[in-house]
């Protein structure tokens, strides 16, 4: 039997949703300020493909004010529920795409972790052409 949601879980989950919105849109933005409000003051942020750490939010915004290449965001799409919320979106570097994904696990209303993945786009191999669909 599936249990319907509290109202004070869709509440929560419709503010982290709208913090996840506004996040986003400041990364987007380079809006420093804002884009950093989301993390709790003892935050992690994982990015395990170069085995890097930083921990406190003031850490986390630094090295990102600091990225010197021209970045933009393009959300793909955003799901979770309670305390865990992924969100998949093309990073662009100085006009070089990279298919990312954040995973943000929530104290409260702030982030207290998240991970980031990062892939480049590859060419499809030719042989399983016949079973699959190209996107975008």
């Amino acid at each position: 039997m599936n249990a319907k949601p509290q109202p004070e879980q869709t509440m929560h989950e419709e503010q982290i949703r709208a913090a996840l919105d506004q996040h986003w849109a400041a990364s987007d933005a380079n809006d420093f300020e804002t884009e950093h409000r989301i993390y709790h003051e003892d935050a992690v942020l994982d990015y395990p493909q170069s085995g890097e750490r930083t921990s406190g939010r003031c850490n986390i915004q630094n090295q990102r004010a600091s990225q010197p290449s021209k970045k933009r965001f393009a959300i793909q799409r955003i799901i979770g529920s309670g305390d865990l919320w992924i969100t998949e979106f093309i990073l662009t570097y100085d006009d070089k795409p990279s298919y990312t994904v954040s995973i943000m696990e929530f104290r409260d209303d702030k982030v207290a972790r998240e991970t980031q993945y990062f892939a480049d786009p590859f060419e499809a191999p030719a042989w399983r052409k016949q079973w699959v669909q190209q996107i975008t």
